[in-house]
């Protein structure tokens, strides 16, 4: 790419060039004919911008072989990916974030004021994305989420490669035939590979002084041990892939036996024992953790967190101006939720307090048994139903990808938010699917699904995500931009719809769902 730059500045030079001499010859030569030269082969500016955005989309997603299987992207297109995982050693995350940093120059160095303002939107755009990819120069430590950018810690109870992908290989490793049965055992051995690097990659940040927090040890390794927990046979890497097995009719039963053993003794002889390996070296490192949670208190962490700002908050504000506001919100959300409890006669203790009373109430709460989830799911899957009914007058486009509710799978609960939201496959063969944790029900008590539910799913995330793959000529970076103040932003906004559009109409407690989430 640079190299046709190059080329487009010497043309340019040589045009000027050549004008001039036509000028001071143009009296006493008579016109003559145009003939075509090499200049006319010359990339216009469009196509260049087009050109290294591809080189940079190819780059990455060489690297991010699993969110090439979340996006459902061609093979033939991309090459063959669904054998491989990305590579989360210390030396893989330093590859990618210099090669995103070299793209965001590369980028850069395009923009011309000359440029329509789309080209000029479309350059800009993705020279944000390459950079927010690219993290914070100077921080190594942590590891580049597809998703979260540059995050600290590569293994903590929230996130990471050891959450993230058994998630993917469960839900979106697709399994149609004897090709795909094999690229998922050969999965299985390269997640034990991550496992590995990223207990290199846990050690190698210790020693420039980043450790997770003291704090966030206990839910980290109750991860860990819960997810090796289950007889390799049970383990949900292994029933979801049976599952699927039994939907290819091109496969005998011997061979989906065998393909299922393959990947029984993958999880038994190389996961588990990789597993364990990392919850051993995050141990030793307990003892050495800070007590303090910020990420001021990690070595260049008040820089990291002013990169975040810019990156994950997409704002110019500094620290004190955002916590400011914060507490400005608090104060004024704060005194709506009083108002409303006061109403319904909850008059004792602070907000807080009464919020924690309503949470012990048993008509709030659904059963902690599987008949109680299960109408928990059926109540959400309703909420959906009833305000997409009611979205047509207030949207004029609707995606028209599918979106379904899914319980966590319990050995990923004790790592796993409340709930959260994985966009349909580009193609849209693979629906939206907003998943909920129903580990604790009295996390999930009944006045607070709706609001929940109107975030993930509709019309908050699926509305905007899956609309946004839908816009096929601004490429795969921009159809997955994961601008984080933007994306949350809309779902917040969302939940305040949904109270536009009367869905907390008679239900002021599910008002109380809403705020208590906004206050959050």
């Amino acid at each position: 790419m640079i190299e046709r730059c190059v080329l487009a500045l010497a043309v340019s030079f040589f045009l000027v060039a050549c004008e001039q001499e036509e000028e001071s010859a143009s009296a006493t030569a008579p016109p003559v004919a145009s003939t075509p030269s090499s200049v006319e082969q010359v990339l216009p500016a469009r196509e260049v911008i087009d050109a290294a955005v591809d080189e940079y989309t190819r780059t990455f997603i060489n690297q991010q072989s699993a969110l090439a299987t979340s996006l459902g992207l061609s093979e033939e297109e991309y090459g063959a990916y669904n054998q491989r995982l990305p590579d989360y050693s210390p030396k893989g995350m330093q590859t990618l974030r210099e090669d995103m940093r070299a793209a965001a120059e590369k980028l850069a160095a395009l923009a011309d004021p000359s440029l329509s303002e789309e080209a000029q939107r479309h350059l800009q755009v993705n020279e944000v994305l390459a950079r927010y990819y690219a993290g914070l120069e100077g921080f190594s430590a942590g590891y580049v989420d597809t998703w979260g950018g540059h995050l600290p810690y590569v293994l903590n109870q929230f996130v990471g490669p050891l959450i993230d992908l058994p998630n993917i290989l469960q839900d979106q490793h697709d399994v149609l035939d004897a090709q795909d049965a094999e690229s998922y055992v050969a999965r299985l051995t390269a997640f034990s590979q991550v496992a590995d690097q990223v207990r290199t990659k846990v050690q190698v940040d210790a020693d420039a002084g980043v450790i997770l927090p003291k704090p966030l040890f206990p839910n980290t390794l109750g991860y860990l041990s819960s997810f090796a927990e289950p007889d390799p046979a049970d383990h949900p890497l292994i029933t979801s892939f049976a599952d699927k097995l039994a939907g290819v009719k091109s496969l005998e039963p011997r061979q989906r036996e065998a393909y299922v053993d393959q990947a029984v003794q993958a999880v038994r002889d190389q996961i588990y024992p990789a597993i364990a390996a990392a919850a051993d070296t995050l141990t030793r490192l307990e003892d050495q953790a800070p007590e303090n949670v910020g990420i001021w208190a990690q070595p260049g962490g008040e820089q990291y967190y002013e990169h975040a700002i810019t990156y994950l908050a997409d704002s110019s504000l500094t620290a004190d101006e955002i916590h400011q506001l914060g507490l400005d919100e608090v104060a004024r959300i704060g005194k709506r939720m009083d108002e409303i409890l006061r109403a319904n006669g909850y008059t004792e203790g602070s907000v807080g307090e009464r919020m924690q009373q309503l949470n012990e109430e048993p008509r709030f709460l659904y059963a902690d048994s599987g008949e109680g989830r299960a109408e928990l799911l059926e109540f959400l899957r309703g909420e959906i139903e009833t305000i997409e009914e009611r979205a047509p007058d207030f949207f004029s486009t609707l995606p028209p990808q599918d979106v379904e509710v899914r319980r966590i799978p319990v050995a990923a609960e004790a790592g796993s938010s409340g709930g959260y939201y994985i966009a349909p496959s580009l193609d849209g063969s693979r629906p939206g699917v907003f998943f909920i944790n129903l580990k604790d029900m009295k996390a999930v008590p009944e006045f607070g699904m709706k609001t929940l539910t109107y975030h993930e799913a509709v019309p908050g995330h699926h509305f905007q995500l899956a609309l946004n793959q839908l816009q096929t000529d601004i490429g795969i970076m921009r159809q997955n931009a994961p601008f984080n103040g933007f994306v949350e932003g809309w779902a917040l906004y969302s939940e305040l719809l949904a109270f536009e559009m009367g869905m907390y109409e008679d239900d002021p407690f599910g008002d109380l769902g809403r705020l208590q989430a906004e206050i959050y």
